[in-house]
C-alpha cells in the first residue's frame, strides 16, 4: 500500500481547485513545456538529497518512496510513498513546500495544503 503526495508551484493566489485542476491535467499526460521552475527543483534537490529517488543509496534502509524516481515535472513532484514511511518524511515534505512556496496536494482527499 502506498500514498501519494504532490508539491504544485502555483501562484499565491491560487485557489485549491487550480491545483486540483493542474494535476488532473497531469494524470492525463498534459504537461507545460517550459524551463522548470526554480522552487520545484530546490525542493527536489533538497528532499533527495535526505531521501533519494535514484542511484546506489535508492533502495538504503529507511527509504520512505514506493515508487521511484519520483515523477518530477516543470511544475510539480508527484511522489509516491510507502505507507510505513515515517512522520519525519511528511514534516521534511510539509517543511521544504513551506520553504520554497509550494502547494501540497493530498491525492487521497484532494486536499490542498498551503504551508507559507
Amino acid at each position: 500500500m502506498s500514498f501519494d503526495l504532490v508539491v504544485w508551484a502555483m501562484g499565491q493566489t491560487a485557489e485549491p481547485e487550480a491545483v486540483r485542476a493542474a494535476n488532473a491535467r497531469c494524470v492525463r499526460g498534459e504537461h507545460p513545456r517550459r524551463p522548470a521552475d526554480p522552487r520545484v527543483v530546490a525542493f527536489y534537490d533538497a528532499l533527495t538529497s535526505h531521501y533519494p529517488d535514484r542511484g546506489p543509496h535508492l533502495g538504503a534502509s529507511g527509504s520512505p518512496w514506493a515508487s521511484a524516481p519520483l515523477h518530477a515535472e516543470a511544475d510539480h513532484i508527484h511522489m509516491r510513498l510507502d505507507e510505513n514511511c515515517p512522520d519525519v518524511v511528511l514534516e521534511t515534505i510539509e517543511r521544504y513546500a513551506g520553504h520554497f512556496r509550494l502547494d501540497l496536494l493530498d491525492l487521497q482527499d484532494g486536499s490542498v495544503y498551503r504551508a507559507f
